[in-house]
């Protein structure tokens, strides 16, 4: 069957829609039940060639409520590689520590407190990591007393809201290989069963198991939506000009390192020069010196012969 490519952000919005299939979908990444679930896309609007669509641009945020409380789940989907995408993830994550909304009400001692939401982050890559092949990497925070090297098994909502866990999918990793109901779930992303068409994967429905069927009809049904088939197109475009656009300061770059290297080069050159100036000026002024003090002992010797000769004069 073909279901429409998750990689693409307004595909996944789409299929995150859903609110049953976003709390399977997260449940199953961070290995949690998801008792509710309130999902909020990050939006943008472009206007390519007159056209005008939304373009849903993969900073999305979740509200989840889990039996170990409340919890915010922020998602990036990175196709490609950016030399700027560590410093967009960072800021994104910046600014969901600093967005008052992302507090919960909990009672404490008879008392309500407003309390900041602890942040899951999922990331989605198009590139693989330098190091780490494994598909799928948890990142998971532990307490330990400094002093004595031992586990802390307590939580506090002071190190919770300030520190948080992540999960990192390398989706160019996502192979045949599907050894747990994780690694069959994320087989939706796996690109190498892409059709001509990139916006189109080839999957066999019976290879997922009952509970993930809704997931994989849900993107069956996301190609028979007009729209999203236009803002897919509307993504390919953006994605070419971003990276024509770091191709081009990449080229620039490499042109002022050229031309720094040669400024350096001529500095050098002039440096040498200046330097080879000064030494012939000091030779000069040795050699000046030299002919003086040889002018100097030809007068005193010319001043002796005439005093000898004035002598014999007499």
């Amino acid at each position: 069957m073909q279901i429409a490519n998750p990689i693409y952000d307004v595909v996944f919005k789409y299929l995150m829609e859903d609110n049953k299939v976003a709390k399977l979908f997260l449940s199953t990444i961070i290995g949690k039940k998801i008792e509710k679930l309130s999902f909020k896309p990050q939006e943008r609007v472009v206007n390519p060639q007159q056209r005008s669509f939304t373009v849903y641009r993969l900073d999305f945020s979740a509200k989840i409520k889990t039996k170990e409380g409340d919890k915010l789940v922020i998602i990036e989907i990175q196709k490609a590689k950016f030399a700027t995408d560590i410093m967009r993830f960072r800021k994104y994550l910046g600014d969901q520590y600093q967005n008052k909304d992302n507090i919960y009400t909990m009672v404490k001692d008879k008392e309500r407190i407003k309390v900041a939401l602890p942040i899951i982050s999922i990331y989605f890559l198009g590139h693989k990591l330098r190091r780490i092949k494994n598909s799928v990497i948890r990142v998971e925070r532990k307490y330990y007393d400094n002093i004595t090297g031992e586990e802390i098994k307590s939580k506090e909502d002071f190190i919770e809201s300030l520190t948080h866990d992540s999960y990192i999918i390398q989706i160019p990793t996502l192979t045949e290989k599907r050894r747990t109901e994780l690694e069959i779930l994320l087989s939706v992303f796996d690109q190498s069963n892409r059709s001509e068409n990139s916006h189109i994967m080839n999957v066999k429905e019976e290879d997922f198991p009952e509970k993930y069927r809704d997931i994989i009809r849900r993107l069956q049904r996301a190609v028979a939506e007009q729209e999203v088939r236009d803002t897919m197109d509307i993504e390919d475009e953006i994605l070419e000009e971003l990276e024509d656009k770091e191709r081009y300061i990449f080229k620039q770059i490499e042109i002022i390192e050229k031309k720094d290297k040669a400024l350096e080069k001529n500095k050098k050159a002039i440096e040498e020069k200046d330097k080879a100036l000064e030494e012939k000026d000091k030779a000069l002024e040795e050699n000046k010196k030299a002919i003086e003090e040889k002018d100097k002992f030809i007068e005193e010797i010319r001043r002796k012969l005439e005093k000898i000769e004035l002598e014999q004069s007499k």
